[in-house]
């Protein structure tokens, strides 16, 4: 499968499918170059509107997913697009709820749930998934 963020993008997760998707803060102006095809967004209120097709999933910083049903179509659709499309994820910092969703894909792609949050720490970012209610979700995820 070939990547379809430019190598160099930051925030990149590739998956162990081979899949690549992109986690960012909010917080930050949207990076230069390549555009998503489709945007997730952890937020507790509803984002900004993007030029590109996005999902918006209701979760309070710090918090969990308001819907979790709703996270995981969210996770599917951003799963089969990252086939063929470039798929971002963003919350306010980038870190908790993207990395909880980061890790919730992982384990939609094949990582055990229990490894998931490992996973995520070590290929996207270290401060990835921040509460212990968070990882708890991820270890729950299948």
């Amino acid at each position: 499968m070939s990547q379809l963020w430019p190598v160099g993008t930051p925030g990149l997760l590739t998956l162990p499918s081979g899949r690549a998707v992109r986690g960012r803060p909010l917080s930050r102006p949207v990076p230069d170059g390549a555009t998503p095809t489709l945007g997730v967004y952890l937020l507790g209120r509803e984002p900004a509107a993007t030029p590109w097709p996005a999902r918006w999933v209701r979760w309070p910083d710090f918090g969990l997913p308001k819907d979790p049903a709703a996270l995981r179509l969210a996770l599917e659709a951003a799963l089969l697009e990252a086939e063929t499309g470039r798929v971002e994820f963003g919350c306010g910092g980038g870190r908790g709820r993207t990395g909880t969703a980061l890790a919730c894909l992982a384990v939609l792609d094949g990582v055990p749930a229990g490894a998931a949050v490992a996973y995520v720490r070590q290929h996207y970012s270290r401060h990835a998934v921040e509460t212990p209610w968070q990882r708890g979700f991820v270890k729950r995820f299948a």
